[in-house]
C-alpha cells in the first residue's frame, strides 16, 4: 500500500512540473502552449506572474518527492505533509483550470484516500 502510494505522489509530482517548464520556456509542448493567463484565462498576469506561477508548481513538485520519501521511510510526518501538500496542489489546479482539471480530481482522490485510510486503519 506504501510503495503504490509513494508511486502516485512521485507521479502526480512530475506531473507538476509542466506547469513550471512552460512558464519558463524550458519546453514547448503542443498540448499545453505558453500563455500568461489563469483562471480559465480570465486572468492574465503577465509574464512575471507566470513565472512566479512556474516556481509554485516546482515547490509543489518538489513537496510530492519529499511525501513520497517520507512515506516509503514511514517518517511520523509523512501524512500530515502529504494531507497538506495535496491540499495546496489543488488550488493550484484550480488556478491553472482548465489545463491541470485533471489534477483537481487527483488531489481530491489523494486526500479521499489519507483520511479515509487513516480512519479505517490502513495507514499507521
Amino acid at each position: 500500500m506504501y510503495i503504490a502510494l509513494a508511486v502516485i505522489l512521485f507521479g502526480h509530482g512530475f506531473a507538476h512540473l509542466v506547469g513550471f517548464v512552460v512558464p519558463w520556456r524550458i519546453a514547448t509542448l503542443e498540448e499545453m502552449p505558453y500563455k500568461t493567463t489563469v483562471l480559465a484565462d480570465s486572468v492574465n498576469v503577465g509574464d512575471l506572474g507566470i513565472r512566479v506561477m512556474g516556481i509554485l508548481w516546482l515547490i509543489t513538485a518538489l513537496a510530492f518527492a519529499v511525501s513520497g520519501i517520507g512515506v516509503l521511510a514511514r517518517l511520523t510526518w509523512w501524512l500530515p505533509v502529504t494531507v497538506i501538500v495535496a491540499v495546496f496542489s489543488f488550488f493550484l489546479c484550480i488556478i491553472g483550470w482548465p489545463d491541470s482539471r485533471i489534477g483537481v480530481f487527483i488531489n481530491v482522490a489523494i486526500v479521499a484516500f489519507l483520511l479515509v485510510g487513516r480512519q479505517m486503519g490502513w495507514l499507521s
